[in-house]
């Protein structure tokens, strides 16, 4: 089977996670602890992920300006973009809660179609993870669309009671994270081929430029929603994620 054509695959995996996910939080919405230790552990794959499979790499190839360059930039990009959604409504989208605290509530109501694009912005640095991870035929990707997967569940869930609490019906909300999941299959795909044709000082700097976004998604989105559920445990549960990360992209080579 062609690279790419995995990488459509494995991309199309982890998002189906906001419709698994959507799917559960409409019909038996797990627990908040659940969900975060969840988020936690893939909170630690990701970072594990964009450390030795980004990072190392770009660096390699590119050399300080890309990294440097590259990784600022990607996390600039994301922060305004995330600021704006966080306006429009998406500032919980990986909350596991389906009803936030009064005054988050009152600052941020929230907005099913902010949602959505929320998971769109978060799914293009990563798609570009799992894409990249692949091109050598290592299990770089394989390890990323495991990360993305976990961190996908949680917002599936929060999105699922949000549209539902806005009268939406259940073949919009379905449909909607369908389309989604369907669109991180082909980002993926597409991330795969434009890659394997590019200078590798190009590829080091849109590498860096995902490990930044994807570093300031786990900050901004996942980091909060793992502590508030697990507290005192967060962080091992990181660790224990980083860990096995760490393990299978060792094992791979």
């Amino acid at each position: 089977m062609p690279v790419a054509l995995q990488a459509g695959l494995w991309g199309l995996l982890s998002g189906s996670a906001l419709l698994i996910g959507a799917v559960v939080g409409w019909f038996a919405p797990l627990s908040q602890r659940v969900i975060a230790a969840i988020m936690a552990f893939g909170a630690g794959v990701l970072i594990s992920a964009l450390s030795f499979e980004l990072i190392d790499e770009a660096w390699r190839h590119g050399g300080v300006g890309p990294v440097a360059g590259g990784f600022l930039g990607g996390a600039a990009v994301y922060t305004l973009l995330n600021r704006w959604l966080a306006a429009s409504g998406a500032k919980h989208r990986k909350r596991s809660e389906a009803v936030h605290r009064d005054k988050d509530r009152e600052q941020c109501p929230s907005n099913g179609n902010a949602l959505a694009l929320g998971a769109l912005l978060d799914g293009i640095p990563e798609s570009i993870v799992i894409g990249v991870g692949l091109l050598k035929g290592g299990a770089g990707g394989l390890v990323a669309a495991g990360a993305v997967f976990l961190s996908n569940l949680p917002e599936g869930l929060s999105s699922a009671a949000g549209m539902r609490k806005e009268g939406r019906s259940a073949a919009y909300v379905f449909g909607l994270w369908a389309a989604i999941a369907a669109s991180a299959g082909i980002a993926a795909w597409f991330g795969n081929i434009a890659f394997a044709g590019l200078a590798p000082a190009w590829v080091a700097t849109i590498q860096a430029v995902a490990a930044g976004a994807i570093l300031a998604m786990i900050v901004d989105t996942m980091v909060p929603e793992a502590f508030e559920g697990t507290r005192d445990y967060a962080g091992f549960i990181a660790v224990a994620g980083f860990l096995v990360a760490f393990l299978l992209s060792r094992w791979k080579g």
